[in-house]
């Protein structure tokens, strides 16, 4: 029989990004970063005139820190020895959402940390390159962990059978993020390892307790 699998986004679910990613602008960039009105595209300012940063620098800044920064990254607490343990039970694989060039730098990245996994890097909307893995795979049951509600919509509509956990390690994004779990898209929403780790590995023999789909 195949193993399960599990499919896990990488920033503010095994890395943290928000956090680095403001630190630095404020230092080499003159910008406020704050997420607390939810809106990515509207959290960064110029710090000494309050002005909105335009969208098209946005994306040049963000590309910036991860050409140069990704280095400023650390792992969530918990998550090396959640990943060891889950490991045990199930295959485990990354789907992140940076550009295709940057896959292998993200993999030596998370084995920098001791979190050696398979990496796919996806654009857009995670619903078909998580399909894609799946028919790759075709594991006996499949687990998809992601920080960003819209994830889990797209995870929902073209993956159904998938469990599907909301996770958000940053605490200055997670109170203001859509919730994926309230939504309906998500099977829970949980922000922390120490008690991801327990619902994950009940969620991955949840079909021979029950004879449920996980």
């Amino acid at each position: 029989m195949k193993r399960p699998l599990i499919i896990s986004d990488c920033d503010e679910v095994l890395l943290y990004m928000v956090a680095p990613y403001r630190d630095w602008l404020a230092e080499q960039h003159g910008v406020a970063f704050d997420m607390s009105g939810g809106d990515f595209s509207r959290a960064m300012k110029y710090a000494d005139s309050g002005e909105a940063v335009a969208a098209d620098e946005i994306w040049r800044l963000l590309n910036l820190f991860f050409d140069s920064e990704m280095h400023r990254q650390s792992p969530v607490p918990g998550v090396v020895g959640a990943i060891a343990a889950l490991r045990e039970h199930a295959d485990v694989v990354v789907l992140t959402n940076l550009k295709d060039f940057r896959r292998e730098t993200r993999a030596r990245q998370l084995a920098g940390h001791g979190i050696d996994l398979r990496v796919f890097t996806n654009q857009g909307p995670k619903g078909p390159a998580l399909r894609a893995i799946l028919d790759e795979y075709r594991p006996a049951r499949a687990i998809f962990i992601d920080d960003l509600a819209q994830h889990h919509g797209s995870a929902a509509e073209l993956a159904p059978h998938v469990g599907r956990l909301h996770l958000c390690a940053e605490p200055m994004l997670a109170p203001h993020i859509d919730c994926a779990h309230r939504a309906g898209h998500a099977h829970a929403r949980i922000d922390d390892w120490a008690s991801a780790l327990p619902w994950l590995l009940d969620r991955l023999y949840a079909e021979e307790k029950t004879g449920e789909s996980a």
